[in-house]
């Protein structure tokens, strides 16, 4: 039996310091070496991945944007990607204005990420930005003369700039907006009333009373990413690990489903096992023990 395991990032395999331990790094290897066909479903783009993830020798494609593309680590190559039709982003759009939701827009050309903003920036999000403005793997369109003073390069933004979205948007696959908000926020209500979209939102992993209201082309879901991936290893069995609500459509497509021990109470109950926390290797534990008890030969694979 070919068991393939997911397990997404903030919460679950990243500790509380936000990293790959370096026993979980060391766990996961091994288990790799020996056979085991693992990778990650994750809300978070290549820009940080590539840097979170260099450690762990992962040779599978990775789920990323919550299912709105694979990514290929080694080359860096998107693949699978899931894009709005034109006249859904002016519907998106519109609704993000309605409710006053800033938002940025993530569009992909030429394998690279490129970013705009509708409406004023908060600090939050300033911060975000600002600690991904010289990645190579997105662009930020952006009219901030806050940035603009700390960006350089290709990525400078002039602060009279006048416009930074263009009238016709295309290929984007996601609408991120990051506030303080409930859950029960009217956007998102008026999000999941559009039809043919996927819309979420969940409390940000690592600070709690920030809230993502999301929006993705209908096939964008981490549940549709491993569907792909399963089918990409061959896999006939599939673990996989969360431990906030953008995880349980996977939950559902898989034959079992892990909660670390630090996961929201909803998660914790829709899961076929709780393990420990995100601060104990509990995931990385796990994949290399239950690996070894379902292996009797372990061949090493090639990807």
């Amino acid at each position: 039996m070919k068991t393939l395991y997911i397990t997404d990032l903030d919460g679950t395999l990243l500790d509380s310091r936000i990293r790959v331990s370096e026993t979980s790094a060391d766990l996961l290897n091994r288990a790799i070496a020996s056979g085991a066909l693992v990778s990650v479903a994750t809300a978070r783009t290549p820009a940080t991945l590539s840097i979170l993830l260099r450690d762990v020798r992962f040779r599978l494609p990775m789920v990323v944007m919550t299912g709105a593309a694979l990514w290929h680590r080694d080359d860096n190559r998107y693949s699978d990607v899931c894009t709005f039709p034109p006249e859904k982003v002016e519907e998106i759009r519109a609704t993000y204005s309605r409710y006053n939701l800033p938002t940025f827009i993530y569009t992909l050309r030429d394998n690279r990420l490129h970013i705009y903003h509708q409406g004023p920036l908060s600090d939050y999000e300033r911060n975000f930005v600002s600690e991904r403005l010289h990645s190579p793997f997105k662009r930020f369109h952006l009219t901030d003369p806050v940035l603009a003073a700390v960006s350089h390069g290709e990525n400078e933004i002039p602060a009279d700039s006048p416009v930074a979205i263009p009238d016709v948007i295309d290929n984007a696959l996601l609408f991120f907006g990051m506030q303080n908000a409930a859950l029960d926020h009217p956007a998102y209500i008026a999000l999941r009333k559009i039809k043919d979209i996927n819309a979420m939102i969940y409390p940000d992993a690592n600070i709690p009373e920030i809230t993502m209201i999301e929006a993705f082309a209908r096939h964008a879901t981490k549940a549709e990413g491993i569907r792909r991936l399963k089918r990409i290893a061959g896999a006939d069995r599939v673990v996989v690990f969360g431990d906030n609500l953008n995880d349980l459509p996977m939950f559902d497509e898989a034959d079992v489903a892990v909660a670390v021990a630090n996961a929201l109470p909803e998660v914790r109950r829709r899961a076929d096992i709780v393990i420990g926390s995100h601060d104990e290797d509990s995931v990385a534990r796990f994949i290399l023990d239950d690996y070894l008890s379902h292996t009797t030969d372990a061949p090493k694979l090639q990807f």
